[in-house]
């Protein structure tokens, strides 16, 4: 297992000559180039596109057959795969064990460094052993370097067990990448402060984390048009959202909205009562033979 690269050949440990003085400019100044640095970010994950949308089709069927999501990772990118797991339950209405984030040093490592434990590939390993996965899940390694030996070590063993194994990195050829089956790499260049990965690269580790959550669970049918129909209308807020987006799905007024979702118990079925004038049993047979996929159900041909 890799443990001694020459960490000065990586992109994300270089020296940006562009800010060598960063610490002599006026405020204004300073914010100017960080936000010119920032801009860089998109372009570098739009050229990741394809490989990205490689990685939610597959994760998408895996779901669809019983798998789930793992991310893992050491620092700022292990922070950044427990946020994105942490989203997707209130956002899309899933289990919460269907997007599954491990850390190095575990949870207290969300609030306290624990740089050491992202050394031990083995470490890496055993924590995705002890969670759980099987051959059925889906697994993504996030390290901006490539070559963190806690995350290669379970991306190794994740792919051993057969799991699907994809790389997230910010840099090309990585040790990670070799391991994976699909490697996601958008390459951000150096860092406005020399080696400091929670900005360009966790921008754009964000940037793309989102991507796979939200187009997966598209894909699986959490979402219909653009709007979040697996939500659970659990606080006066959320029953506002609920009957608005009934509003937009349908086009009838609040109060028919508000009615519905009374009686439906649900968004989805609300929005399938409505447009196919079904009652309430019906609708939910409806959307049970199409998996609970309202587009697929709505949209599908005669």
């Amino acid at each position: 297992m890799e443990t001694r690269t020459n960490l000065a050949n990586l992109a994300t440990e270089a020296r940006n000559p562009r800010t060598e003085h960063i610490d002599q400019l006026p405020t204004l100044e300073m914010l100017r180039l960080i936000n010119e640095e920032d801009a860089k970010v998109a372009s570098a994950v739009a050229n990741v596109l394809p490989q990205t949308a490689q990685a939610i089709d597959a994760i998408a069927q895996r779901f669809e057959a019983g798998g789930r999501l793992f991310y893992i990772g050491a620092g700022t990118s292990g922070r950044l795969g427990v946020l994105d797991a942490s989203e997707c339950p209130p956002t899309f209405s899933v289990p919460p064990t269907l997007f599954h984030a491990l850390i190095a040093g575990g949870d207290n490592a969300l609030r306290k460094s624990s740089e050491h434990s992202e050394d031990s590939p083995e470490q890496g390993a055993a924590d995705l052993v002890a969670a759980g996965i099987t051959d059925k899940d889906s697994l993504i390694g996030i390290a901006a370097s490539g070559r963190t030996p806690y995350v290669l070590g379970a991306l190794t063993h994740g792919r051993q067990l057969g799991a699907l194994a994809i790389s997230l990195t910010c840099v090309p050829n990585s040790a990670m990448a070799e391991v994976a089956e699909i490697s996601i790499a958008p390459i951000t260049g150096p860092e406005i402060l020399t080696g400091s990965t929670r900005m360009k690269a966790g921008t754009a580790t964000k940037l793309v984390l989102n991507m796979i959550s939200t187009g997966v669970m598209i894909r699986t049918g959490a979402v219909y048009g653009n709007l979040m129909v697996n939500m659970q209308a659990t606080n006066v807020k959320l029953v506002d959202r609920a009957q608005r987006i009934i509003m937009a799905a349908t086009g009838i007024d609040q109060s028919t909205a508000a009615r519905l979702l009374s009686e439906a118990g649900n968004v989805k079925t609300a929005i399938v009562m409505q447009k196919l004038g079904l009652d309430h049993p019906t609708a939910e047979a409806k959307l049970k033979a199409h998996n609970g996929n309202l587009s697929a159900l709505l949209n599908r041909k005669p």
